[in-house]
């Protein structure tokens, strides 16, 4: 198992820095909803693409199948937000719960955190709600469905991605250091975000 996450983990690091390399613009406008536009979307805004790195980097943190289950359970309630949004069902504060994403990952990146899976999950769900919901607000007109499959693609490589970047630090004290470090750019990231 060791050597399927240290397999893993140099492709999604390869991404992430691709992905960093990429100017991060809040959210634009995409036009025609595709599975391109779906794929470029989490990619498009600085809040989404930290804040799910940052659910790989904690779920790396969460023993056994948790690991697996936060990033999964962030997808599924993701759809499940954009199927509010879908619906015309409208979540209050909507940017301030994807800002405060950001914040609250990266605190709990930074404290080399491990909550309990009844903490930890409904947690991830309540934020990939926001997330979901403006993925889904922000679709011009065209296909919901490849759109909807181009966001989901994407969010999961990003999971994967932070989970492979954390695999990529020793547990040693240099490597947890680097984690808080880390977990504490993507707060500051995420205090700015929610000022603006």
């Amino acid at each position: 198992m060791q050597a399927f996450h240290r397999h893993l983990a140099r492709p999604a690091l390869a991404l992430l820095l691709a992905l960093a390399a990429t100017p991060a613009l809040a959210h634009p406008d995409h036009g025609t909803a595709s599975l391109a536009t779906g794929l470029a979307h989490p990619l498009g805004g600085l809040d989404h693409l930290l804040a799910m790195v940052a659910v790989g980097l904690f779920a790396a943190r969460q023993p056994g199948g948790a690991r697996w289950m936060l990033p999964a359970c962030f997808v599924l309630a993701m759809l499940a937000g954009a199927g509010l949004s879908a619906a015309g069902i409208a979540l209050p504060a909507v940017e301030t719960g994807i800002a405060a994403s950001v914040l609250v990952f990266g605190v709990l990146i930074a404290s080399l955190a491990r909550l309990p899976l009844t903490a930890a999950l409904p947690l991830v769900a309540a934020f990939a709600l926001f997330h979901g919901h403006a993925h889904h607000a922000e679709m011009g007109t065209g296909s919901a469905l490849a759109y909807t499959a181009g966001f989901a693609l994407a969010t999961a490589t990003l999971h994967l991605a932070g989970l492979g970047l954390a695999h990529l630090l020793p547990d040693t004290r240099a490597g947890r250091f680097a984690l808080r470090v880390g977990g504490g750019a993507i707060a500051g990231a995420g205090v700015v975000l929610l000022g603006t």
